[in-house]
């Protein structure tokens, strides 16, 4: 397939993420709940021998867990309708890097790994097909993704604290010059280790799912195969990568103040902490508009991926 695999697998790509980026920001703004408002890290009153009092305005109420219909309803009213798309430039260009690359990579060693004679290739190859193809792609696209969760996050946070990039340039430029160049590169562990996991499981189990139906003869090789394989494979990829992501996510977005320790030493660090504020299944937080995103991202994405190959089957 060559250069063909790449371009087929990246304009499904662009065009899933733009479709479902809305779903993708409720995602990001639910895994951020649950953390403390870096604003508000200010003592109660500080009470001296003499009697007098300095008082300092007291730590907030704990935040109130809110779904994602209520997170997408409170995000419209609070910063109108258009704040559904925060972020859609650094989509594009996050799928532009990330997403061709995995998908072209995995259509390379799929065509080279699989049975010449059949053209089906084993669930394990698959598997490893994935997971080199989905570590590479996320080497690649990671400045983009820390600009896209950043953009993201940026309207939960008070007004004087906003980044406010303009663009995803602006964003990466913005990056390098405040932070350094390595801040682009701000939880790649974890962007790999997720992507890894996302396109093994995803692009191995859609594979897996279509070849299973095509020969079971539950249906024909058409629409109705496509979304149902797509769709299982979406569920398959958001059990899999949702703790991952959580993390991902709240690494990314962690402001570090110049000569201030940050709020996380790492991964593993976010990881603990994550899990001893709020309990083990803030690991899940968020996993249903992850699957609200995934299983439509998954099913637009391979639906159209079809669809591109039919277009450029005689190139």
């Amino acid at each position: 397939m060559g250069v063909k695999g790449f371009v087929e697998g990246g304009i499904a790509s662009i065009i899933a993420g733009c479709s479902t980026h809305p779903l993708d920001l409720i995602k990001v703004r639910m895994q951020l709940q649950g953390e403390p408002n870096p604003v508000h890290n200010l003592r109660p009153a500080l009470v001296f021998q003499t009697g007098s009092s300095i008082h300092v305005a007291p730590p907030p109420m704990p935040q109130t867990r809110v779904g994602p219909i209520g997170v997408g309803v409170r995000l419209v009213q609070q910063e109108g309708i258009a704040a559904l798309f925060s972020g859609v430039s650094a989509t594009v260009l996050r799928q532009t890097l990330y997403s061709t690359t995995r998908m072209g990579l995995y259509d390379v060693l799929k065509t080279k790994w699989s049975d010449p004679n059949g053209g089906n290739m084993p669930l394990l190859r698959k598997i490893e097909a994935g997971l080199i193809a989905g570590g590479i792609g996320a080497a690649v696209g990671n400045p983009a993704d820390v600009a896209m969760v950043r953009m993201q996050a940026d309207g939960r946070l008070p007004l004087a604290q906003r980044r406010n990039y303009k663009s995803v340039v602006d964003a990466i430029v913005t990056m390098a010059k405040q932070e350094g160049v390595t801040s682009l590169w701000r939880g790649s562990s974890l962007t790999v280790n997720r992507a890894m996991l996302v396109t093994a499981s995803q692009l191995a189990s859609y594979d897996q799912f279509k070849e299973m139906i095509l020969e079971k003869g539950v249906m024909r090789d058409g629409l109705g195969t496509h979304v149902t394989a797509s769709f299982a494979a979406g569920f398959v990829a958001a059990v899999a990568s949702n703790p991952v992501d959580v993390i991902k996510t709240r690494v990314m977005n962690m402001k570090v103040e110049p000569g201030a320790e940050p709020p996380y030493a790492g991964a593993l660090d976010c990881a603990l902490k994550t899990v001893r504020a709020e309990g083990p299944m803030a690991l899940y937080k968020g996993f249903v508009p992850t699957i609200s995103r995934q299983g439509p991202f998954t099913v637009v994405l391979f639906v159209t991926l079809e669809q591109v190959r039919k277009l450029f089957k005689d190139f």
